[in-house]
């Protein structure tokens, strides 16, 4: 039986619930959860607000571990490895997404909890693709965020085939900004943050910022105008993005990794005169996950997080909804 805690309803605390996961997959691994990170994908799961929740729901997709056992099929994974996994946990490995490498877009890839139950708990299952091992250099108990927020702007860095000598804006300095400036400038580029908090100012620039907008003023925003050669949004409110398209130079990109509520809305003619764009990703394909955890190992890269012991899930929860974390939370079984 695996132990795991579940919201049985939109809108309840989490409770301990334990399931039979029935007899392992020959591709599938069982990882023996050490932490598990907390996103607000989690929340969404929980309160339904995508429409695809399944109750009870187990949340959770920011999953380090050790595996505890690997099915008759795997051939990359051992037991007694540590791994993590992320949000998502399978895919058909033979369409044509898959076999060029782009497994996250594959129109069948299983959500780790949607339709499934996730990583709040002592044990979890995925397919062995979609388990990848962490490198020594990396914290165990700090690297669960990067499976799902750390992916969510990494990703984009591959996507945009951004460049070192690229000038890139970063819209929120929250748990996925807080990694897209440390990303970035590692990477090389010329950094800029834009935050509605000025108070933010001093540790976006520890973080790797090397220049900050007060996101709030509205002659801050205009000054910066023909600056950037993209713009990663990771904002989940509504902005007026227009302003922020104005930001770019010419075949600059606003791109967008937060789940903003209302359809976009921007003015067509300073897109088509400056040949710029408006794009979106998704987290990234198993490889890139890869790629992206060698190169935080590299440079030192790692989420701020704060800790909780799994037991107290749902106070976890709350300081996440309701409270401020610095930058990501953290169970720990």
């Amino acid at each position: 039986m695996i132990h795991a805690y579940a919201a049985k309803k939109a809108g309840e605390k989490l409770e301990p619930f334990e399931y039979d996961p029935g007899e392992l997959g020959g591709d599938e691994v069982e990882i023996d959860v050490e932490y598990c990170g907390i996103c607000h994908s989690d929340i969404s799961m929980l309160e339904n607000d995508w429409g695809m929740s399944e109750y009870p729901v187990v949340p959770g997709h920011e999953v380090v571990g050790k595996l505890a056992a690997v099915g008759s099929q795997v051939k990359t994974l051992s037991v007694g490895q540590r791994v993590g996994l992320g949000w998502f946990s399978g895919s058909c490995m033979h369409c044509e997404w898959c076999l060029s490498g782009d497994h996250n877009l594959c129109q069948t890839v299983e959500g780790t909890i949607v339709g499934r139950f996730g990583g709040f708990a002592d044990k979890v299952r995925a397919k062995e693709a979609w388990v990848l091992p962490i490198p020594d250099g990396l914290d165990a108990s700090k690297v669960g965020p990067m499976f799902c927020g750390g992916i969510t702007v990494f990703n984009p860095i591959v996507q945009l085939n951004l460049k070192p000598t690229d000038r890139v804006g970063v819209i929120g300095i929250g748990g996925l900004g807080h990694m897209a400036l440390q990303f970035l400038n590692a990477w090389g580029c010329e950094v800029t943050a834009f935050s509605s908090t000025p108070d933010k100012e001093a540790e976006a620039k520890k973080l790797g910022a090397h220049h900050f907008v007060n996101s709030r003023d509205e002659k801050a925003l205009e000054s910066v105008a023909n600056s950037f050669d993209a713009i990663i949004s990771t904002v989940n409110v509504d902005l007026d993005w227009d302003a922020y398209i104005a930001a770019l130079r010419p075949k600059g990109r606003l791109h967008l990794v937060g789940a903003i509520p209302s359809p976009i809305s921007s003015s067509i003619f300073p897109l088509l005169l400056g040949q710029k764009t408006i794009s979106s990703s998704p987290v990234g394909s198993p490889i890139t996950i890869q790629n992206m955890l060698e190169f935080a190992s590299l440079h030192n890269i790692e989420p701020m997080v704060e800790m909780f012991p799994l037991e107290q899930v749902n106070e976890a929860l709350d300081k996440l909804q309701n409270g401020s974390p610095r930058y990501r939370i953290v169970l720990k079984r």
